[in-house]
């Protein structure tokens, strides 16, 4: 296989201060794999014998309660570090990783993590950085839910996946990854039939455009005021 190209993490945060030596060490060590939509790069309760970049695309984190049911806890996007077990000091997954589009991602065997972490300047802090992100996160979503009603949970959860994947396109912005109403309903505490009838109603006010697994924006200032976030 041909050798990785440096250019590929030279830029991304926990490389940035790497010289040229040392990110071709970290590629010569790396694993890359494309993951179709849909499939799994890891579930949770596995052995966390891998961690990984995602290159390209943008990964859904997802656990599942004692009752078996899905919660989407959050979307990854591309250059960051996934499946950090190691960082909690976690043997196993705390969560699964599935591609919410056609994704690529690096990984290392585990062993690395702490030689990775002694060894490359800016790796341990941007990894520390991704936890603390990945904790206010989780602290948000669980303060919305016991704080916000329905509807504002519905537009705040849109406009997160719009702010941080959202492309211009004729007519509003698209959340660049396909994104289905039961995924919204996973990740809001609602039902798929709420959620439903909400888009269905924005459409009929021209606040979104929806259709499979698509959803454009078309006047995201009326859907921050629906999200509560007028302050």
């Amino acid at each position: 296989m041909a050798k990785l190209d440096e250019s590929l993490i030279a830029a991304l945060a926990p490389f940035q201060k790497l010289d040229r030596h040392q990110i071709r060490e970290i590629l010569d060590q790396a694993v890359p794999k494309r993951h179709d939509e849909g499939s799994e790069i890891f579930r949770e309760g596995e052995e966390a014998d891998r961690f990984f970049l995602l290159l390209d695309g943008f990964v859904r984190v997802v656990r599942t309660t004692p009752t078996g049911e899905q919660v989407i806890l959050r979307h990854i996007p591309p250059g960051q570090l996934i499946g950090i077990a190691p960082a909690l000091g976690r043997p196993t997954y705390p969560a699964s990783a599935l591609s919410a589009s056609e994704s690529l991602t690096l990984a290392w065997p585990v062993r690395l993590w702490a030689v990775f972490l002694e060894r490359y300047p800016g790796f341990a802090s941007h990894a520390m950085s991704a936890m603390g992100q990945r904790f206010q996160e989780l602290h948000d979503h669980v303060t919305e839910l016991a704080t916000k009603a329905v509807e504002q949970r519905v537009a705040a959860c849109v406009l997160r996946m719009v702010n941080q994947s959202g492309r211009k396109v004729e007519g509003g912005i698209e959340i660049a990854f396909p994104v289905t109403r039961a995924n919204i309903a996973e990740m809001t505490g609602t039902t798929l039939h709420t959620v439903s009838r909400l888009l269905s109603a924005w459409e009929r006010d021209g606040i979104v455009e929806s259709r499979r697994k698509h959803i454009v924006v078309t006047a995201p200032h009326r859907l921050v005021i629906l999200s509560g976030a007028t302050g």
